[in-house]
């Protein structure tokens, strides 16, 4: 963890119907958890004299992701920066804290998701 922030690897149409919206949904997730690890590697490397240690971590994500990756499109919004470093320390802390028994990435993807893009507002 840097700061608190696992560096593991983790291991469809939307046609109105609840079947449709749920497999788009699980496709986003997958899409936003690849894009996680994705800034992960890549804070990693910009971190790389210090082996990844960064006390500001969620800062350089949630610049990252909003920045230069594909999340804003994924939410249909484009989150504020500050809401979203504190979800991700909050994220953190509640993966630390008890046992998801899953990657850090897929978790976080699902909390993001259904922050910025509540349950049954396929268009945000």
């Amino acid at each position: 963890m840097v700061a608190g922030w696992p560096l593991t690897a983790p291991t469809g149409h939307d046609d109105g119907d609840a079947t449709g919206w749920e497999g788009q949904v699980t496709e986003t997730t997958e899409q936003i958890s690849r894009l996680l690890h994705e800034a992960s590697e890549t804070h990693h490397q910009v971190f790389r004299i210090v082996d990844g240690a960064d006390d500001d971590w969620a800062s350089w994500y949630a610049q990252w992701l909003i920045d230069l990756s594909e999340l804003p499109d994924l939410l249909g919004t484009k989150p504020v920066r500050s809401e979203l470093i504190y979800l991700l320390v909050s994220l953190d802390k509640q993966y630390a804290a008890g046992d998801p028994g899953e990657p850090w990435e897929p978790y976080y993807a699902r909390h993001i998701l259904s922050h910025f893009r509540p349950s049954g507002s396929p268009g945000g």
